[in-house]
């Protein structure tokens, strides 16, 4: 047993936790005027102080109590799944008690029942009355069972219980969306809260005074279904599946459970005893409150609309994602995407959809010794217009890639750097310019007029060394045509003139 310890509360409220951080069922949902169920990891205590301290301690058990002990004027319980074996009980606000932060508890399915005295609001309280204290006694159990009213209090609040809106909860947070963390991203490591590994299951027991009529068949959940199959007049197969039409635009493969679980029906002079044998320990209290709202007998699937509304927002986004990136690649492409072989492409691809997409396509359509043609036959145009075709050196390596020969290694090598240096170094290369129009959006490109011809040119040889045909072709005619400066309009023309036919064009 712990000490008493001071435990500051806020709006009348304290959580016992055995996952810090969860998001759980909302108050007044399922409960009493003492503890109102948060889900499989959490409930929530009532005060009277609303806000201020109370005392509050700890007992761990072997076993359930054997009676209810007197002085005490409410006690309730309920149960928790605690996969780390810890259990805190903190102020709605974030109170903290050393005494009652991760005390050690049976690792596992737990039961807590919470006795309260002395709860008295601050507008009643004198000096002269005890403080408010809560005592909250847990220990192990195999068997997840409603939460329930030990001692009524005095107090009557009359909360309406919402089962309905618990089982929504409940199946929800068994089919929870896969992460949209980004791709880019390291996945996140394992949760620890989430590991039931070395733990047995469970059985989840519900009674009802009368008959009830279960649905069997298939009980439907977005992208999963449960299906409730008969095997005698007193058992049942619980199975998890996926959709036969599934609801979300990704939909959800990943079920819950792999292993069938059996549902046990007893009829008795008191009434009917529902058990759900071998459950997930961390499933057990969700299932419970699916169950409890199944037992009622409404026929109705209250998860069912929430999935469609979220299935269908999914879509919506979906949808909207798509038109926007079909807004940005028509914007970039000049048009409608090409072809996912274009679209692959580093190069100069987008740089001549934007200055002739027509031209793009063409060299696309054409085939693979075509489209080397091409390359070569744009170098040769780039390199004539820049007064660099009757240099030695380069008329070499023009010669060599039309004749399908390597070109030397200066072009080849280290990216062809050397190549490079000695454009610019050699005293033959002539210097002219051209008038430069860039995209006014382009980030440096405000003042810069004009351009060494040469210099926009020499590209156009280089990409005869990319091996991918394609590629070549695109980056020598892009790399041509802004060599020709003002007169682009007209190799562009050209171009296309000397793509319809069969005939070299070389």
């Amino acid at each position: 047993m712990t000490d008493w310890a001071r435990l500051d509360v806020s709006y009348c409220q304290y959580e016992v936790t055995t996952v810090p951080g969860a998001v759980g069922l909302g108050i007044h949902t399922v409960g009493d005027t003492l503890v109102q169920v948060g889900g499989p990891s959490q409930v929530t205590g009532f005060c009277g102080v609303h806000t201020g301290w109370i005392e509050a301690r700890l007992r761990v058990l072997s076993g359930p109590p054997t009676d209810v002990p007197a002085g005490w004027d409410a006690i309730s319980e309920a149960t928790l799944w605690s996969p780390s074996g810890r259990v805190s009980v903190i102020g709605l606000m974030g109170g903290v008690a050393e005494p009652l932060v991760d005390v050690a508890v049976p690792r596992g399915l737990i039961r807590v029942r919470v006795h309260a005295r002395h709860r008295l609001g601050e507008t009643v309280r004198t000096d002269d009355d005890p403080p408010e204290q809560h005592e909250l006694h847990l220990w192990a159990v195999r068997e997840e069972t409603p939460w329930r009213t030990v001692l009524a209090d005095r107090e009557v609040r009359g909360w309406e219980q919402k089962p309905a809106k618990a089982a929504e909860w409940a199946m929800l947070s068994l089919v929870p969306r896969p992460s949209t963390r980004p791709a880019f991203l390291p996945p996140l490591p394992p949760d620890p809260y989430e590991d039931d590994t070395g733990l047995a299951r469970v059985t989840v027991v519900r009674h009802r005074p009368a008959p009830v009529d279960l649905p069997v068949g298939v009980l439907p959940v977005g992208d999963l279904q449960v299906r409730l199959e008969r095997v005698d007049a007193e058992t049942l197969r619980w199975s998890w599946a996926t959709a036969d039409a599934p609801i979300f635009p990704e939909p959800l493969t990943t079920l819950p459970d792999d292993e069938p679980t059996t549902v046990r029906l007893t009829t008795g002079p008191d009434g009917v005893t529902l058990r759900h044998e071998g459950v997930r320990g961390r499933h057990a209290v969700a299932l419970g409150l699916i169950w409890d709202h199944l037992l009622d007998g409404t026929g109705a699937y209250p998860w069912v609309e929430t999935l469609r509304g979220q299935a269908a927002a999914a879509t919506a986004r979906v949808e909207e994602y798509r038109r926007l990136r079909a807004e940005q690649e028509k914007k970039r492409w000049g048009g409608p995407p090409p072809s996912d072989r274009v679209r692959e492409l580093r190069g100069q691809a987008q740089p001549l959809a934007r200055l002739d997409r027509r031209l793009l396509d063409r060299i696309d359509a054409l085939p693979a010794d075509r489209q080397r043609e091409v390359a070569c036959w744009a170098a040769r145009r780039a390199m004539r217009v820049a007064g660099l075709e009757q240099l030695s050196w380069i008329a070499e390596a023009l010669a060599a890639a039309e004749d399908g020969r390597p070109l030397p290694h200066a072009f080849t090598g280290q990216g062809g750097t050397a190549a490079y240096h000695r454009l610019l170094s050699d005293p033959e290369v002539p210097r002219t310019t051209i008038p430069l129009r860039p995209d006014p959006k382009a980030f440096g490109a405000q003042g810069v007029t004009e351009m060494l011809q040469q210099a926009a040119a020499f590209p156009a040889l280089t990409a005869l060394v990319n091996d991918d045909p394609l590629a070549a072709a695109i980056d020598a005619v892009h790399d041509a045509a802004i060599a020709h400066g003002d007169d682009r309009d007209r190799f562009l023309a050209e171009a296309h003139a000397a793509l319809p036919g069969n005939c070299s064009l070389l």
